[in-house]
This record gives structure tokens, sequence and C-alpha cells, in this order.
């Protein structure tokens, strides 16, 4: 349900972000990677307006669609310091792609007047929350390129990554080493300050039956890893899974609440 508002200005940022991520896509063989990189620095400073008026306003609001946005936006962050290093990356495509429909659900679907709170817990869990979305969101992206290109290995072809295999493996790995930690901080948050972060005590609800679901199963891909050698496939297998409990324990509890039961949480 879009909220009425009485400025047009969350409107015409969400245009403008939303076309400033989908040119670079759109035109990807038709403009140089400095202007591809300059329109999405453009979405992103645009995006992060839209973000800044949903959480800084009178209410502040929040939900599924605003908790996509922000992985979004993390991620084209994290990608964009990335480039400086590896600028053969090649998640343009993807990420302005997921960029614009991130920008344009999260007008759409603005989420819920966020609780008032006096405790500083419930902004920290937020905050390590969404990183860690953001940075899971980053293992997800390179594990698929990852995948593309051994698949490409295999039948011989160009891998088109513009990064050896092993390149793309650590850094995902990295990503999701620093995502657990970060998953770890927010479980922690909850089990140990739930009163002032939700206003009741700690209970297995949906969403925390899924968050430590996600947890068991990255704890899993990491202990793999390091005593059995997982890689390939089967470790990205897990990844996968690991990142789909974890979308399922908000993204997918508040769109259940927000969209299909239409109530607040």
């Amino acid at each position: 349900m879009i909220l009425a508002s009485a400025s047009p200005l969350p409107l015409i940022l969400t245009v403008l972000a939303a076309l400033a991520y989908i040119l670079p896509a759109a035109l990807l063989s038709r403009i140089s990677v400095r202007s591809a990189h300059l329109w999405v620095a453009v979405a992103w400073v645009l995006q992060g307006g839209l973000l800044a008026i949903g959480l800084l306003s009178e209410p502040p609001h929040f939900g599924f669609a605003p908790a996509l946005s922000v992985t979004a936006w993390l991620v084209a962050a994290v990608y964009a310091i990335e480039s400086l290093i590896y600028p053969q990356l090649p998640t343009r495509w993807t990420l302005s792609t997921i960029g614009a429909v991130a920008v344009l659900l999260a007008y759409l679907f603005p989420g819920t007047v966020m609780p008032p709170s006096t405790s500083v817990w419930l902004p920290v869990h937020l905050a390590f929350g969404v990183a860690c979305y953001g940075l899971f969101g980053m293992a997800v992206v390179h594990a698929w390129f990852m995948n593309l290109a051994e698949k490409r290995i295999r039948l011989g072809e160009d891998t088109h990554s513009g990064l050896p295999l092993l390149t793309l493996e650590r850094l995902t790995y990295r990503f999701v080493g620093a995502g657990f930690v970060l998953l770890s901080a927010t479980l922690a948050v909850g089990m140990l300050f739930g009163e002032a972060v939700y206003g009741h005590a700690w209970r297995w609800d949906h969403k925390t039956v899924f968050s430590v679901l996600s947890w068991v199963t990255f704890a899993v891909l990491l202990v793999g890893r390091a005593a059995f050698g997982w890689r390939g496939k089967r470790a990205a297998g897990v990844l996968y899974m690991g990142s789909a409990f974890l979308l399922l324990a908000y993204v997918g509890s508040r769109f259940v609440m927000e969209i299909v039961l239409g109530r607040m949480a």
C-alpha cells in the first residue's frame, strides 16, 4: 500500500533513481564503464536520500521493501569499493537492475510505522541486520558469477568474469564470513535485549526460527569449507539455502504481515 504524501519529492527521487540505475543496464554496450559508474553513483545517492526520508520521517517507516532497498544500497556501496580494487568485476547489469527494482518496491510498499523505542539496542539490532543482509547479498552475487564461470570453463568457453575463479571464490566466502559475524551479533542482541528491541522477551516466532536456521546453515558452510574443503556447487548450494532462510526471516515475514495479511506485525 502506498502511503499518501503531501510532497511529490519521494516520487520524483524514486523515478530519477530508478532511471539512473537502469540506464547503464539498458545501454550496457553503448556507454563507457566510467559513464556507467557515474550513473550508478547518482542512483546510489538518490536511493540513499529516499531511505533517509523513510527512516527519518515522522513517524519513521520500515518494512520488507525498504529492507530490500537498504540491502541493494549496501551491496552497491560494497561493489563500488570492490570495483576500485577489481575493475574487471562483471556485475554492473545485475546490480543496476536489482537497484532499480528495489527503489520502485520501496516506494510502492514503504512499510509500517516503526514502534517508538527509548533503547539504543533497536537501531543497533536493525543496523546489524541490514548490514548482514548486504554482505550475504554480495556473497550470493559473487557465488552466482563463480558458478557461471565454472560452467563456462567446463564448456571451454570464455568465462567473461574478468577475475580468476579462485579470486571470485575467495571474495565470496570472505563476504560469508563477515556476514556470519554480523548475523551472530544480530541474534545475540535480539536474544539478550529482546525486551528493548521487540517490546517482548525472546520468543520462537517465524522470524526467529528462520534466522536461527540461516545461522546454522552458514555455520555448517563455514565448517564444511574449513574442515572438508567444500567448494563449487555444493558450497554455493548451501550458501543459497542459508540466504533464502535469511530472506524469509525478516523480508518474508514482513511481506506476509504487510501485504498478505495487510496488518502490522
